[in-house]
Formats: structure tokens, C-alpha cells, sequence
């Protein structure tokens, strides 16, 4: 299993790419890199890619 950063996976394989292997839209890769968000993609042995993301715990937002 490989770890790859979102950013670093979109720059080898591309948007859309990643968007087809992850089961989401493109505009949805495009608003998780504009929102800088801490996504490592995991590719498996078989070929699949899941994705996690690592944020602080509890997670609130601080605009209010």
C-alpha cells in the first residue's frame, strides 16, 4: 500500500483521474486542494485508492 498527498497524486495522474478513482467529482478534488485540505491517498495492491483525511479532534469551525 502506497501514501500519497492528494496535491502530489493530482500533479502525477491529474483531476480527473483521481476524481474516477476515488468515486467523487472533479470539483470535488478541486475544492478539497483550494481548501488545503490534509488528504493522503492510499493505493492498494490491487489497484484501487482509498482516501483519509487528518484533522483535529473535536473540529470546529472558527468562523462565527
Amino acid at each position: 500500500m502506497k501514501k500519497t498527498p492528494l496535491p502530489e497524486l493530482v500533479e502525477k495522474i491529474g483531476q480527473a483521474a483521481v476524481a474516477k478513482a476515488l468515486g467523487v467529482s472533479s470539483p470535488a478534488i478541486s475544492k478539497a486542494l483550494r481548501a488545503e485540505r490534509d488528504i493522503q491517498v492510499l493505493e492498494h495492491e490491487d489497484g484501487t485508492y482509498t482516501a483519509e483525511e487528518i484533522r483535529p479532534f473535536p473540529s470546529q469551525n472558527t468562523a462565527a
